[in-house]
């Protein structure tokens, strides 16, 4: 039997369905991500992305608004973060952002000076 569960708007009962990206974590990156989910130095972004990672160890069958909830995160974050680390496998698992393309960002102090 399929577990049910309400959804927010009008209070029906619809199924709970499995999600269909199930990342898998190694020992090795679920002890880094219990050590940076007890930083309080971390960089916010990889902080959420340990807890997550947690949760998501943890919960696996939890829907992405659960986890969302869970976690303080929205539920297309949780969905961008399960379906990437569960396509490239625990090998592409990090907590940090993604290369972007383009040229880098620059900062120089001189800029914009006269002289």
């Amino acid at each position: 039997m399929i577990p049910l569960a309400r959804v927010p708007f009008g209070g029906r009962l619809v199924p709970h369905l499995k999600p269909v990206h199930q990342p898998t974590f190694t020992e090795e990156q679920l002890a880094l991500a219990r050590k940076v989910s007890r930083q309080r130095s971390a960089p916010w972004r990889r902080l959420q992305r340990a807890k997550l990672t947690l949760e998501l160890a943890a919960h696996p069958d939890l829907s992405h608004a659960a986890i969302a909830a869970r976690c303080g995160l929205a539920r297309d974050t949780v969905y961008k973060w399960r379906r990437r680390w569960a396509e490239t496998g625990p090998e592409g698992w990090s907590l940090e952002d993604a290369p972007r393309s383009g040229r880098p960002a620059g900062f120089s102090p001189h800029r914009g000076d006269p002289g």
